[in-house]
Formats: C-alpha cells, sequence, structure tokens
C-alpha cells in the first residue's frame, strides 16, 4: 500500500513549480494530493500566461482533484487520509496563522489538524530576508518545532530554507529534495 503525502502549497513562487516537488515525491514513492491556498489557487487558475502552473497538470500528475477550499459537510472526502504532510512553500502568512491555529482556509485546517494527529509534517518556508526579521517569525517557528513540526529555516536550528533578498529569490533553487529527505519514506 503506498503512503500518501499531503502538499500543501501557500501563495509563494514555488508553488508555480509544485510539479517539481510533485514528481519527486511520487519518485520516493509517494501517493502525493496537493491541496492549495486560495491565493496559491487563484495563481494556478486564473495566470493562464504561465505555463509554469498549468493547473489541468497538476490534476493529471496526481491522480487526484486539487483542493483549495472546505467542502461542503455533506459532501464526501475525495482524498485518501495523509500518512505525512508538507507545507511548502510555506509563506509568513501560512507559519504565523497555524502557529496560532488559524483554520479559516482548507490548507491552515489540514495542517492544524494534521498537529493533533500527529502526523509527521515538514515546512519548507520560501520567504525574503526582510519577512524573515519580521518578529512573529521566530514565535511562529518556535511553536511549531514544539508541536513536532520540522520547519526547515536557515537559523539555529535547522540547515533549511536561507530567506533571499527581496524580489531576487531562485524559484529554481528551492529545496524539495531537502524537505523530502526531511520525511519518513513512504511505504
Amino acid at each position: 500500500m503506498t503512503s500518501t503525502l499531503y502538499l500543501i502549497s501557500s501563495a509563494a513562487p514555488p508553488a508555480r513549480r509544485a510539479a517539481v516537488g510533485i514528481r519527486a515525491a511520487q519518485a520516493r514513492g509517494w501517493d502525493v494530493c496537493l491541496i492549495l491556498t486560495p491565493s496559491a489557487y487563484r495563481w494556478a487558475t486564473e495566470d493562464t500566461d504561465d505555463e509554469l502552473a498549468d493547473f489541468d497538470e497538476l490534476v493529471k500528475l496526481t491522480g487526484h482533484p486539487v483542493r483549495h477550499q472546505y467542502k461542503l459537510p455533506s459532501g464526501r472526502d475525495v482524498l485518501p487520509d495523509p500518512d505525512a504532510i508538507l507545507a511548502a512553500p510555506a509563506t509568513l502568512n501560512t507559519l504565523t496563522k497555524w502557529a496560532d491555529g488559524h483554520a479559516d482556509t482548507l490548507a491552515l485546517g489540514l495542517l492544524t489538524e494534521g498537529l493533533g494527529l500527529e502526523l509527521p509534517i515538514v515546512a519548507l518556508p520560501y520567504i525574503n530576508s526582510a519577512q524573515a526579521l519580521h518578529p512573529a517569525l521566530p514565535r511562529a517557528v518556535h511553536t511549531l518545532r514544539d508541536a513536532g513540526v520540522r520547519v526547515l529555516l536557515d537559523d539555529d536550528h535547522d540547515n533549511g530554507f536561507r530567506p533571499h533578498q527581496p524580489k531576487h529569490g531562485n524559484v529554481d533553487a528551492y529545496p524539495w529534495d531537502l524537505a523530502l529527505d526531511a520525511l519518513p519514506s513512504a511505504h
């Protein structure tokens, strides 16, 4: 039986290349389900001039619906239950709201619930150096790490994502493999 990975992507440039992370996870044996924040969903469906954000390709690639909003209470679950969660890219907004227990989007609801389900969870941020100086970030990272999340941020605790100068991020260098290495092996 294949293990299921929920890839939860926030609206940051690497979300436009979610297919890279999906393929890498699939090569490691994961059945990947993609969940997008509402803004990431908008990028994937409304920016039709961007060949990197092909929504239909993401659906075909995963073999599952790409979710971005809560279902109605009477609706059935269309995704298998997760065995692990990867929040990538994780924005400053997602990290701070998650740490504070917000669940106003499906993406945040699954992340907050994942803590209570004691699922293996890895968060790979994509933030710039100005955002990294916001006083809410260290508190959020500390809260999430204390809750068992492996937050891959290049700081005193982890060798992870290194914030870039504003407007100078390198999407091609986003370390999907680093995040996948931090997850348990798919079985």
